[in-house]
């Protein structure tokens, strides 16, 4: 006979129930039937393991030995087939979902790296106010949102949320455009373009952006509903075809991006999660891995970096 993980679970179960008849009903085994299994196993050590009497069983000198050692190498292979358990409770499916938003791409390989038992699933959801409403319902574990200043985000006290970043919006040009020597642009400079605009994000826009215009003295007289991808933006706008309001860390490539004089529009990108399934200590590490991310894109936007200067300066007189 081999000797077997399940002759020494069988020892285990003997030596803890103090009878072979009440190992077996533990075990699932008849007493005749254990009690040849011991027997055998016995023959294997070729010594006595127990010890009968009517009261029931107990170890002999060398049995407590073979015991000792038994319920050691029981234990290692439960922990072995544990492992798969365990390492699937460890990883955190984390639901994210972000809006039209350049930080997603950094936080989630920042996360990837930095937390490697949280495993992220990804969902783009353009609108901010679909966002709350999805985290409200437990859709969703945390997510990247944006409002406006005088419109911030609503949610109920199960929903927390921090600010990661304000900033201005720019305005994308042509190359050849007629401001592409300014340093900045006013807005009413640009009431006879047409415009390229996202749809209502459920948070404000595109009503801010209306409104930023009759403050300046026009409205738009040719507007452009623009949901597509950044390639096919940059592809309108070089074209001639129109302008349109961009995120402080739109890429420049092939055409020009300028600051609105005054920056009459301002964005904030929100992290939103809930209370009961994102702790503070992943939150915290969420908000750090997207500031941080955020950081790294203005470091690689050369017109929010020249905002940025001629703002301090301004600021210091």
């Amino acid at each position: 006979m081999d000797l077997e993980l399940r002759h020494l679970r069988v020892l285990c179960a003997i030596s803890d129930a103090g009878s072979v008849a009440r190992a077996g009903a533990v075990l699932g085994y008849s007493q005749q039937a254990l009690s040849a299994q011991l027997n055998r196993i016995e023959q294997f050590f070729g010594r006595a393991i127990f010890e009968r009497s009517p009261a029931g069983v107990r170890p002999t000198g060398y049995g407590l030995e073979i015991l000792a050692r038994a319920r050691d190498v029981v234990a290692r292979a439960d922990a072995i087939r544990r492992m798969p358990e365990e390492a699937a409770a460890a990883t955190r499916i984390l639901r994210l979902a972000a809006t039209n938003s350049p930080v997603l791409a950094g936080l989630v390989a920042r996360v990837s790296e930095q937390m490697p038992a949280v495993a992220l699933t990804v969902t783009s959801v353009y609108s901010s106010s679909e966002i709350v409403d999805q985290l409200e319902r437990g859709d969703l574990d945390a997510a990247i949102a944006a409002d406006y200043p005088g419109l911030e985000l609503r949610h109920s006290k199960a929903i927390a949320h921090r600010g990661i970043a304000t900033e201005p919006t720019f305005v994308a040009l042509p190359a050849h455009h007629r401001h592409r020597q300014s340093l900045q642009v006013e807005l009413a400079d640009l009431a006879d373009e047409a415009w390229f605009l996202t749809p209502d994000d459920g948070a404000g826009w595109p009503g801010v952006f209306y409104t930023a215009c009759e403050a300046a003295g026009f409205r738009p007289i040719k507007v452009h509903e623009f949901l597509g991808d950044q390639r096919q933006l940059q592809g309108m706008i070089t074209a001639g075809l129109g302008i349109s309001p961009v995120q402080a860390t739109f890429p420049a490539a092939g055409l020009v991006v300028k600051a609105l004089t005054g920056s009459p529009l301002w964005c904030r990108y929100v992290l939103a999660w809930r209370r009961d399934s994102v702790s503070d200590v992943l939150a915290e590490a969420l908000f750090t891995a997207t500031h941080a991310t955020y950081r790294d894109l203005i470091a690689q936007s050369p017109h929010f970096q020249a905002w940025s200067l001629r703002t301090y300066k301004t600021s210091r007189g």
